[in-house]
């Protein structure tokens, strides 16, 4: 069964991870997600856990660093980082370390992972009803921003948290069949970097509080490729059993 549920609304790539992340109109959805999608990370230095990575969660002021530029390499990568104080340092700068490692207390360093950083799965999708709900009950404006989603649908029914029916089943992405496709593997259980505002920093608690009252703190969802191609705004989207 193929069910039309309607179209890509924004697509979004995060360079560096837990940084400001880039817009796009289209872009190469590979084996490992999005090509440049989460490519770089900071590692804290003195944590030797199983998730030594460094979260906005951690440390909100990396949701205000922009990397930018274009190297020339197979992936659309950064060449450099713009604080936001205006400075701009290149993306492998001693200087930018020590700014990073000063604002968070601690050591770190950059490191480049070639098949990505990611918390559960390579791509996450996310449908504009959700959103739009949950920003409503919480009393703020539906910033898309604040849930960091690689993928927002438009469906028809703009009806919240419909991508819960979507686990264990595809989405196929553009006219018949000629696009990309994912799996859906999960619903995306939140952590507080939804509660952080993209341009300011700082904390709403009252987001995460209503996505935990309106569906068990989840919004959203996990997938992996299961078909490679091009990712376009405004492609249709189906569903498949």
């Amino acid at each position: 069964m193929r069910i039309e549920l309607g179209h890509v609304s924004a697509i979004f790539r995060y360079p560096v991870k837990s940084m400001a992340g880039e817009r796009l109109d289209s872009a190469k959805l590979g084996w490992h997600g999005l090509e440049g999608d989460r490519r770089f990370g900071f590692r804290r230095l003195v944590d030797r856990g199983a998730f030594p990575w460094l979260p906005a969660s951690r440390l909100p002021e990396l949701l205000l660093y922009k990397p930018i530029g274009r190297q020339e390499a197979t992936e659309p990568l950064p060449t450099h980082i713009r604080t936001p104080d205006g400075k701009e340092y290149e993306l492998t700068d001693e200087a930018m370390l020590i700014e990073i490692a000063t604002r968070h207390g601690s050591e770190v360093e950059l490191l480049q992972v070639r098949h990505g950083i990611f918390d559960e799965a390579t791509i996450s999708v996310i449908t504009l009803g959700t959103i739009e709900n949950i920003m409503r009950e919480a009393g703020h404006d539906a910033d898309i921003r604040r849930f960091r989603p690689n993928l927002v649908i438009d469906t028809k029914g703009a009806q919240p948290f419909e991508e819960d029916r979507w686990v264990g089943k595809v989405l196929e992405i553009g006219t018949e069949g000629t696009g990309p496709a994912i799996s859906v593997t999960m619903r995306d259980k939140r952590c507080a970097m939804i509660n952080l505002n993209p341009d300011t920093a700082k904390v709403s608690a009252e987001v995460m509080k209503t996505v935990i009252r309106l569906n068990d703190n989840h919004a959203g969802v996990y997938g992996t490729v299961v078909k490679t191609g091009e990712l376009g705004v405004g492609q249709v989207v189906h569903l498949k059993a």
